[in-house]
């Protein structure tokens, strides 16, 4: 609940993931994250991602591919401070 930065979150090899669900979960004192180099093509399970992120302003998720994801439930609840979040290449068909 304390983490204010993340340094070299674009060494996170997440290429083989599939579950980030709660990840940055209750990362109340965080105010940005830039996390358009991480590698979603396997993830199927986002729920709750960014929930509770209550001091982010800024968060850069533009490039994920979220074409396998089934579970995007509360992924951005109480993030109230959000100024604003580009959504456009979601896929939620799933």
């Amino acid at each position: 609940e304390n983490l204010t930065t993340i340094n070299g979150i674009t060494h996170l090899k997440t290429i083989n993931v599939t579950d980030m669900g709660k990840m940055f979960s209750k990362c109340k004192k965080l105010t940005s994250l830039d996390l358009s180099e991480l590698n979603t093509a396997k993830v199927t399970n986002m729920n709750y991602m960014f929930s509770e992120c209550s001091s982010l302003t800024s968060l850069n998720v533009s490039n994920f591919n979220t074409a396998s994801v089934t579970n995007m439930h509360c992924m951005f609840q109480s993030c109230s401070n959000l100024l604003s979040l580009n959504l456009g290449n979601f896929i939620t068909e799933k």
